[in-house]
C-alpha cells in the first residue's frame, strides 16, 4: 500500500490506499518509517498520495482496536523525514486529516491541489497530537492559526492554507507531479554537500 519509486537520485513514495481515503494501518506507517530511514542517499524525496485525499490520517479500526493514533511511529516517521539530507516535497493531491498532517509538516516543501482541505481534528478525538507536528505548525502559522486548527477544529481550504503559509504553492490537479519533481532538477543535479549546506543556513534546526 506504500509504493516507492526511484528515478536515480529521486525517490518518490507514494501512498495507495484510496478505497480507504488512504488512511494509514500501523503496517503501513512501519514501512514509511523504514523508507525515510533508509533515504538517506537520495537527493530529493517526494511524499504523495494516490486519488482525490491525500491521507484520512490513522486507520480508524486501528485507532479504536490498537490506539494507532497516539503510537510513537507517526513521531519516528515525521523525525526520519525532517532530518533527510536532500530536498523534501509534500505533493499533497487532496485532503490531509489527522496524523497525516505531520509527515507534510515535516517536509521542506509543501504543494496541494486546489480541492485540498487541511484538518487535524486531535482534540475532539481525546488525544493530543504529537509534540513535534504542534512545533512545525506554530512555525509555519503562528500560535493562534495552530489554535484555529487544533483548538477551534477549524477546517482549511487550499485557499486559507496558502494564504497562512501551511502550504507554498497550489497546483492544478494535472500538474502536481510534474510541478513536484521539477522543484527537484536542481537539488538532484548539485553538489550534494552544498544542497545540505544550503538546507541548513536556510532553517536551521529541521526538527
Amino acid at each position: 500500500m506504500i509504493e516507492l519509486t526511484k528515478q536515480d537520485a529521486l525517490w518518490i513514495a507514494t501512498i495507495n490506499r484510496p478505497e480507504k481515503a488512504n488512511s494509514i494501518k500501523r503496517s503501513m506507517l512501519v514501512e514509511l518509517v523504514e523508507i525515510m530511514e533508509s533515504a538517506t542517499q537520495a537527493r530529493a524525496l517526494i511524499l504523495t498520495g494516490t486519488g482525490r485525499v491525500f491521507s484520512a490520517g490513522a486507520d480508524l479500526n486501528e485507532v479504536q482496536n490498537e490506539g494507532l493514533a497516539t503510537s510513537d511511529l507517526w513521531e519516528r516517521l515525521s523525525a526520519a523525514i525532517a532530518n533527510l539530507p536532500g530536498l523534501t516535497i509534500a505533493a499533497l493531491n487532496g485532503t490531509l486529516a489527522g496524523g497525516a498532517n505531520g509527515m507534510a509538516l515535516a517536509c521542506d516543501l509543501r504543494i496541494a491541489v486546489p480541492t485540498a482541505n487541511f484538518f487535524y481534528p486531535v482534540m475532539k478525538l481525546g488525544h493530543l497530537p504529537q509534540p513535534s507536528d504542534l512545533k512545525r505548525m506554530a512555525k509555519l502559522i503562528g500560535p493562534a492559526r495552530t489554535k484555529l486548527m487544533l483548538m477551534g477544529g477549524q477546517k482549511l481550504t487550499a485557499d486559507e492554507a496558502y494564504q497562512f503559509g501551511l502550504i507554498d504553492r497550489i497546483v492544478p490537479s494535472n500538474d502536481l507531479m510534474r510541478v513536484a519533481t521539477d522543484l527537484t532538477e536542481h537539488v538532484c543535479a548539485a553538489d550534494p554537500k552544498i544542497a545540505t549546506e544550503i538546507a541548513r543556513l536556510c532553517d536551521g534546526d529541521r526538527t
